[in-house]
């Protein structure tokens, strides 16, 4: 059985690249403002690829979907490999284009933890100085699970 590229179904990942990408083409002034509520409803409620393409199909440059579109045949899902594959599992040697847009720069934890290490270190010796930045990394560790929890909920919600 052959599956055409335009049926083959989709999910939030490939919406939300799409919506990113209108969001670029209305930033970049090719569509105003009553034109993206419209594009971006149809892409939320999108069901397969070509729905997708149907929105951003006069759009020039990236539009969020993928370049080139081989149809799925069925069969073990890395029969057809990417180059950087092994095993399975991606060899990637850079970001998908989509995730370098949206990635802000993280939290210097580290840093941070090896200077307060160190100054504690030697202000107060290295027990009270392993346990003020084991205390201090478990403070950041829960922080930032609240913070992807909270994230992951709203993403849930839309």
């Amino acid at each position: 059985m052959v599956t055409r590229p335009d049926e083959i179904r989709i999910g939030d990942a490939e919406r939300d690249t799409v919506t990113t990408a209108l969001h670029d083409h209305f930033a970049a002034g090719r569509l105003d403002q009553a034109e993206l509520d419209e594009r971006l409803d149809a892409a939320l409620a999108a069901k397969t690829e070509g729905d997708l393409r149907t929105i951003v199909r006069d759009l020039p440059g990236h539009n969020g979907l993928p370049e080139a579109v081989r149809p799925y045949r069925g069969g073990h899902p890395f029969a057809h490999r990417h180059p950087g594959m092994r095993h399975g599992h991606p060899a990637w040697e850079g970001h998908h284009p989509a995730w370098a847009a949206r990635r802000r720069p993280g939290f210097p934890a580290f840093p941070i933890l090896l200077g307060v290490f160190l100054i504690v270190t030697f202000t107060a010796g290295p027990a009270t100085a392993f346990f003020a930045v084991f205390q201090l990394a478990l403070l950041v560790w829960v922080i930032r699970a609240i913070m992807l929890t909270v994230t992951h909920r709203r993403a849930q919600r839309r």
